[in-house]
């Protein structure tokens, strides 16, 4: 049930035929439409969940809710978000709905995310700089200071912004999954499963934007030439003062308890 990824210039009709009629199906549906859905239309034994999509969470589950209380006084510490989350499987969601519910009252208008389309990308990241070995991280101090030197020999107006490990090329800002997790606000420290004591490993980051001013690098093609304030912030969701929520699983147990920091 899932379809590959297309190349620039690559037809529809260049990919085999059950991708197409996946498509197909999908395009019947005046609305959103469940995996569950397609699969009948496309003649799968939608009885049995491995048909749909390889198992991807335990139980099979293929599904990660994310929900939190849209009033930061109302976690754990009086101060924090209070988060939750909820591994489903895809076969079982009922009708998808349209619009998706609103709170009636919010702390936070940054709390309720926009309806928006994702277009994921996979990208190549690398550790925070503060994790990084001693001798590692001085080779990377000594690289940059010396593309700060030619930029400032050869500096006109055409001349862009010498590149950064931390900004440019370790951590990409915006919605992620997986990777590495930032800690620039705070500084790292252990974010070990309380249950077991493993290291954890980062699940999901929710970003106030998709870049900034900093991060140029990352910004996407097509919105190369679009205004930072306006264009970046698709999800209109805000956390903490403009930061970063990094959401931690345990890699041996992903139904132990989720741990959480904001950067």
């Amino acid at each position: 049930m899932r379809i590959p990824h297309r190349e620039p210039g690559v037809e529809e009709d260049t990919l085999p035929w059950d991708y197409e009629r996946i498509i197909t199906a999908v395009r019947q549906v005046a609305g959103p439409v469940t995996a569950r859905e397609v699969g009948e239309v496309v003649g799968v034994d939608v009885s049995v969940r491995a048909k749909l999509e390889p198992p991807t969470g335990p139980g099979d589950c293929d599904v990660l809710q994310v929900f939190w209380c849209p009033f930061n006084a109302h976690g754990p510490g009086r101060h924090d978000l209070e988060l939750h989350l909820r591994r489903r499987w895809s076969g079982e969601v009922g009708e998808v709905l349209t619009a998706a519910p609103q709170p009636l009252v919010v702390g936070s208008d940054g709390f309720v995310p926009e309806p928006c389309v994702l277009h994921p990308e996979q990208v190549v990241t690398y550790p925070f700089a503060g994790l990084l070995p001693e001798e590692l991280c001085a080779r990377i101090d000594a690289w940059e200071e010396a593309l700060e030197e030619e930029a400032e020999r050869s500096a006109d107006e055409t001349t862009p912004e010498p590149l950064g490990y931390q900004y440019d090329l370790s951590i990409p800002p915006g919605w992620r999954v997986g990777g590495f997790a930032s800690w620039h606000a705070t500084d790292p420290y252990p974010m070990d499963c309380l249950t077991c004591t493993t290291p954890m490993h980062l699940l999901l980051t929710i970003d106030s934007s998709e870049w900034d001013g900093g991060s140029g690098s990352w910004k996407p093609l097509e919105d190369q030439n679009q205004p930072t304030h306006r264009c970046a912030t698709p999800t209109a969701v805000t956390v903490g003062r403009w930061g970063e929520l990094n959401v931690f699983a345990c890699p041996n147990e992903p139904e132990h308890p989720h741990r959480w920091s904001v950067q």
